[in-house]
């Protein structure tokens, strides 16, 4: 069997199932588990790479969605010559992948042709079924099970920790910085499943800008700028647009010091099985009371002092 994964998440999901060895190519976003980047890659994004700014990157995405339809490009000649059984992608979101459209259209001029696993998952529940789904398509429907059971124990055990707890904060993730978006998807999910209220996301929905007034109104008692595609150094980088938006100083996240910078790359843009890695992050930023020194060190950075803070 040969696996093409045009997504990051599909790529863990390979991973996290045992099957690396089947993986013949991958998008040029996979990067984990670290044994995929000695693999082919059969994507390109013409601004990967570019250092461009927030602003850029949100304009050219919106006026190359709407003159192109997509913003990537398949390597056709590679992905003949890999003769792939199985394609991973999804039709989700179009910032995310290469359009669903053109997958299935290339896919069906390939000998067999490959058949197209569509991967659309808008809430956890979603993503554990993709994993099930994998687990299916790639004969190992044992090992998804096993691997989606110890998932849902890591979510039910951060549940349990907090259910008698009376005050949940509201907690702003933060989805772009310039401009401002919400979360949208599972995000909201996560932060309520770790403890908080999520004033602004919108649960199952796509992510959507929104105008800096709204997050005012909303006086978040945390925020978590985890934004899509960044690692924590690149967000860093916008703080100072964040810290000149209107009253910015007044918010309760910002005088309490509970404004976090996360690896939205790693894990909370990508739904896979680091998905629950994303929770427990919000957990122990949401819930410090409770969960200090519970998980592992991902990586998560105070803004006031750019260190490590769990």
């Amino acid at each position: 069997m040969r696996v093409v994964s045009l997504l990051p998440a599909a790529t863990e999901i390979v991973g996290i199932l045992g099957q690396l060895d089947a993986l013949v190519g991958v998008s040029h976003e996979c990067d984990y588990p670290p044994a995929v980047n000695a693999k082919p890659r059969v994507t390109h994004c013409p601004i990967h790479g570019a250092g461009l700014s927030s602003a850029a990157i949100d304009r050219w995405v919106r006026e190359t969605l709407a003159t192109t339809g997509t913003l990537y490009r398949l390597d056709e000649p590679l992905l003949r010559r890999l003769q792939p059984d199985i394609i991973l992608t999804q039709r989700l979101c179009d910032v995310c992948a290469v359009d669903f459209g053109s997958v299935t259209a290339f896919a069906a001029t390939l000998p067999g042709p490959p058949q197209v696993v569509n991967l659309e998952p808008s809430c956890l529940a979603d993503i554990f079924e993709n994993i099930r789904c994998v687990g299916r398509v790639l004969g190992v429907p044992g090992r998804a099970d096993g691997a989606v059971n110890a998932l849902v124990e890591r979510v039910q055990a951060v549940q349990a920790r907090w259910a008698h707890v009376a005050h949940r904060p509201k907690c702003f993730l933060m989805e772009w910085i310039d401009p401002p978006y919400c979360s949208g998807h599972w995000g909201p999910e996560l932060v309520e499943l770790a403890g908080g209220i999520e004033p602004l996301g919108l649960k199952g929905k796509d992510s959507t800008r929104i105008p800096w007034e709204r997050v005012l109104e909303a006086q978040p008692e945390v925020i978590v700028l985890a934004c899509c595609g960044h690692r924590p150094q690149r967000t860093l980088a916008d703080l100072p647009i964040l810290r000149r938006y209107p009253a910015w100083e007044s918010l309760p996240a910002v005088q309490s010091g509970r404004v976090y910078v996360v690896d939205g790359s790693a894990y909370f843009s990508r739904p896979g099985p680091r998905i629950v890695d994303s929770l427990e992050i919000l957990a122990e930023i949401i819930r410090p009371d409770l969960f200090t020194g519970n998980f592992p060190d991902r990586g998560v950075l105070c803004v006031e002092t750019a260190n490590s803070c769990l």
